[in-house]
């Protein structure tokens, strides 16, 4: 069983996610189905297709987010350290086309949010960093065409 990367911060998100699916939307949904078939013929009610088809999504995420924090491996970042950029780390680049500094932090597959700076583990950026250091050079190809970046700046935090 292949393990999923994840910060602590990240992990208590799911955990939260899950507790909001089982507490509320799952009994919400039940509800919500109880009272579409007192309105009758079930063949042509948009309201108990509506309610079954949120109840088909509700129940998938549980067994998704089930699956991952199981397969969970949590990185506590703050004990993490070193000259090389691993998991974790906070890192500031500059494009070397523009100057331009953007900062991220790399972080699991699910807690990835590219405008609030959290890149995914698996996103070809931060696979391209993994293991470089502060001065290296990082060729990256987007779909805008090759991109190259310095790393300017590495912390833990």
């Amino acid at each position: 069983m292949e393990k999923v990367p994840m910060t602590a911060a990240g992990y208590n998100r799911l955990q939260e996610e899950l507790k909001h699916l089982k507490s509320v939307e799952r009994p919400a949904v039940i509800r919500a189905i109880a009272e579409a078939r007192e309105h009758g013929d079930l063949s042509e009610n948009a309201e108990y297709t509506a309610a079954r088809e949120r109840q088909s999504f509700i129940e998938g995420r549980v067994l998704e987010l089930e699956d991952k924090i199981s397969r969970a491996e949590i990185i506590d970042v703050a004990k993490v350290s070193g000259s090389t950029i691993k998991f974790g780390a906070t890192v500031t680049l500059a494009d070397e086309d523009t100057d331009e500094e953007s900062t991220y932090q790399i972080v699991g597959q699910d807690e990835s949010d590219i405008k609030s700076g959290f890149l995914s583990i698996t996103a070809p950026l931060a696979r391209a960093l993994i293991g470089k250091s502060v001065g290296d050079t990082v060729e990256v190809t987007t779909p805008a065409g090759s991109k190259s970046y310095e790393v300017v700046k590495l912390e833990y935090r």
